[in-house]
Parts: C-alpha cells; sequence; structure tokens
C-alpha cells in the first residue's frame, strides 16, 4: 500500500471516529468536521450503547493501530490486572515500543513509529528490537541506533520536526531528542497518556 493510499485511509478512518489518527486528518478535520460517506452531515441518529461502546474500542484501537486480536489480548491481560481494567488496559498499551518511539517525537505517526521499529532502526538497552509490540519496562531506554541516527529522517527528527504535531511530552518519558533517546522512567497513569478514550465503555464492550 502507498504512503498516499495509507494516509487517505487514516484520514477517512479519522472522520469515521471522529478523532485525529495524523497530523494530516487534523487539517482535514478543519475543513470537514463531519463523517464521511453522503450522510455525514447529517446529525447522527440516537446510536444503541452496543454502537456507542464499539466505537470507543474502535477509537483506542485505532490510536495504537492495534489488530483486534491485540486489543482483546491486552483487555485480558489487564482484567487480572491490579486496579480498575480500563485504566491498566491503556497504562499497558503505553509501554509498547511503538507508542514511545512515538510519544518520544522520533516519529510523526504511530504507523511511522511501527514502520521504525520494524525496520530494526531501534535499540532497547543498547539491543536491536524490532517488535512493535514489546513491553518497554520502567527504567529502559530506547535509542534510534547510531547508524540510522546519521539518515535524513532521523537527523529531522532530532531537530525536533515532529514536536509541533504531538501532544506535550508525558512525564513518564525522559527524553534526550538530540541524541534520539528515551527512558521511560515510570509506569505511565492514563490521566496522563495523550488517548483519547472513554476506557470504562471499552471494558464494558469486552464485558458484554
Amino acid at each position: 500500500m502507498s504512503s498516499v493510499t495509507r494516509s487517505r485511509r487514516q484520514v477517512r478512518l479519522s472522520r469515521a471516529l471522529g478523532l485525529a489518527l495524523t497530523p494530516k486528518a487534523v487539517k482535514h478535520f478543519e475543513k470537514r468536521p463531519y463523517p464521511p460517506g453522503e450522510h455525514g452531515r447529517a446529525r447522527r441518529r440516537t446510536e444503541s450503547d452496543y454502537a456507542v461502546r464499539l466505537r470507543e474500542k474502535q477509537r483506542l484501537r485505532a490510536q495504537y493501530a492495534l489488530r483486534e486480536k491485540q486489543l482483546a489480548k491486552a483487555y485480558e491481560n489487564a482484567r487480572k490486572a491490579p486496579g480498575l481494567t480500563g485504566e491498566a488496559l491503556v497504562e499497558d498499551l503505553e509501554t509498547r515500543l511503538d507508542a514511545l518511539v512515538l510519544r518520544a517525537g522520533f516519529a510523526r505517526t504511530i504507523l511511522q513509529a511501527r514502520q521504525v521499529v520494524v525496520h530494526r532502526h531501534v535499540l532497547v538497552d543498547g539491543k536491536i528490537v524490532d517488535r512493535p509490540s514489546f513491553r518497554v519496562s520502567e527504567g529502559q531506554t530506547l535509542q534510534i541506533k547510531p547508524k540510522s541516527q546519521t539518515t535524513v529522517p532521523f537527523q529531522v527528527a532530532a531537530a525536533g520536526a515532529h514536536r509541533d504535531v504531538l501532544p506535550t511530552l508525558p512525564g513518564y518519558l525522559d527524553v534526550q531528542l538530540e541524541k534520539l533517546s528515551a527512558t521511560l522512567v515510570r509506569r505511565p497513569k492514563r490521566a496522563e497518556v495523550p488517548v483519547t478514550c472513554e476506557v470504562q465503555l471499552v471494558v464494558e464492550y469486552y464485558a458484554r
């Protein structure tokens, strides 16, 4: 799939979910703040509880670009964790390597962050990790490998080019952008994770 096609799909998905998934989608939202399709401008009919929960689950899934199976598995793990299931779910997803590559500003979108990981550009504590789903532990450091740092895309990232379109850097990450290095100083807390989602509705969707 070409980058243009992928970008269009992300914009369309953003409009369907009512949330900008990429910087390009933000611009489209400003022009067309309604869902895609011929009925997009019409006011939504009263939605069923199931439809509301399903959309919220889809919103969470889209923000981490997960397959359904991956999100369902993460939910099952969160259900067994102490505390509130919804909060535990987001806190766990936020420790994914691709999510932290994005938060640190090494990529511009979650899909770009995933490519960075899959193409073996990322070291965790000095060792290459090419699994986007790898969970980073408290105290671990992720860094773009030195050879990759010399390439234009990462020099652009190191100059802070992505920070203008990303949320404020969360407190659980200590980032040295010029060195393309970031440390997960502690576990993320739901309240500070820059994800738009009513997590309780996601829990209710899976618990039905």
